[in-house]
């Protein structure tokens, strides 16, 4: 009797990525700098090239065929992101580049309008660049006081210190779901309910975490969150940001033009309604079709499936790292079934640069990331300059695990040939 075993998630969704069959210096490629971007399947470069080979016009502002396809598109597309999220209503989804314009879309509105001198913001100091460098300049225009939540032994985020910083002057609580160096999940929902609780308003970067398991954002109870979509296998140049409609709507435009209008004079505009109100201007449309494009192929495989899928890599890739003497990882280890933590891993070794173990690892094939990660403070906390990262995604398999290690430990025998 002959029994076959059940393919893993990675060995049914590898024909759909075709970039990942290539060879990198004469070897095949294992791409492990999926937190900095993902790889796009085809189904959603086809969506990109269909917008364009068969429906591109400009949005809303036609009655002619083409516009009205390009139209139910690009809406279509806002009410698909609106359900993976579980939001109220697409209105609360706004289009934008990227997660760090959404966050400066919030900081220059509603930040603006609300947050005075004395106030405080509460961060953490693991946050991404695109989440501290905007409250600083608002802290720096209207004086008031930045405060950051530190790490526990474990290099998680430390509760009993954050209940600490709440106060009555506590406005916003900005803070990373997942942080793309340590790998920790925050526990956001309890952040938001005990930030609430002092009627403070808060902002989720879920960057790291809308790619790898469900969001619930009626669940988390945040007021925005954030997201890129290049992370979650749709095009650059296109990200969203959510916000509960009743804050939306409180918060005045973040860009003046066309689309976010209702009525203009010439001393005076009225305003649309959100979501528009916040995307004057012509729309990144066929990255927006993609994106739903993106979701519709994340949902189709289902994030329980994917969540599952990358806990065991998690846990294969630090059974494998743990070993080797000497790399020494940052943030919590993962449970024995691989949940607690993202799949990722960053780490040092030894004396030995993180840019020279990088550019090593891609003559073998293999691209990792190497350098602060754009979380320069956070580094500075863990006492490492830089760090290596590799980060998975559901279209990894062991087996490139397995290469990454053979050319890590090639790589570290090299240097210590050297330095030893």
């Amino acid at each position: 009797m002959i029994v076959t075993r059940e393919k893993t998630l990675a060995q049914k969704v590898r024909p759909d990525f075709s970039i990942l069959n290539q060879e990198i210096h004469g070897k095949p490629l294992v791409y492990l700098d999926n937190a900095a971007t993902s790889q796009k399947p085809v189904q959603v470069l086809d969506a990109l090239r269909h917008y364009y080979d068969f429906d591109n016009a400009n949005v809303h502002r036609g009655v002619h065929t083409l516009s009205s396809r390009a139209t139910d598109a690009y809406e279509g597309a806002r009410e698909k992101i609106a359900k993976f999220v579980n939001a109220a209503s697409s209105q609360e989804i706004i289009y934008t580049r990227n997660a760090s314009e959404g966050i400066n879309l919030v900081s220059n509105t509603w930040g603006v309008s609300n947050i005075r001198e004395g106030d405080e913001i509460i961060l953490t100091v693991m946050e991404h660049h695109s989440n501290l460098v905007p409250w600083q300049i608002l802290a720096q225009k209207t004086g008031a006081v930045l405060k950051f939540v530190e790490l526990t032994e474990t290099q998680e985020f430390d509760m009993d210190q954050y209940k600490t910083l709440l106060s009555d002057k506590t406005k916003l609580v900005a803070v990373v779901h997942i942080s793309n160096t340590l790998g920790c999940i925050n526990p956001v929902k309890e952040i938001t309910k005990i930030a609430h609780e002092k009627g403070a308003k808060v902002l989720i970067d879920a960057c790291q975490s809308m790619p790898h398991f469900p969001i619930d954002v009626q669940e988390m109870d945040c007021d925005w969150l954030v997201a890129s979509g290049h992370k979650m296998c749709a095009p650059t140049g296109i990200g969203f940001l959510y916000g509960k409609l009743a804050v939306l709507r409180s918060m005045p435009p973040f860009l003046g033009g066309g689309e976010m209008i209702a009525d203009v004079f010439l001393d005076h505009s009225t305003y649309a309604d959100a979501p528009h109100k916040f995307e004057a201007g012509t729309p990144a449309i066929g990255e927006a079709v993609a994106l739903g494009a993106a979701v519709d192929y994340l949902s189709t495989i289902g994030m329980d499936k994917i969540y599952d899928y990358e806990k065991q890599l998690t846990a294969y890739l630090f059974e494998q790292l743990n070993p080797i003497s000497e790399v020494k990882i940052y943030g919590p280890q993962p449970k024995a079934d691989g949940s607690g933590r993202a799949a990722l891993a960053s780490f040092t070794c030894g004396t030995v640069h993180p840019h020279d173990l990088s550019t090593i690892l891609d003559q073998a094939g293999v691209a990792i990331r190497a350098g602060h990660h754009c979380t320069q403070p956070l580094h500075r906390v863990i006492g490492a300059q830089s760090t290596a990262r590799a980060s998975l995604y559901f279209y990894n398999t062991r087996e490139e695990i397995d290469a990454f290690i053979v050319a890590l430990k090639e790589a570290i025998d090299f240097f210590g040939g050297i330095f030893g």
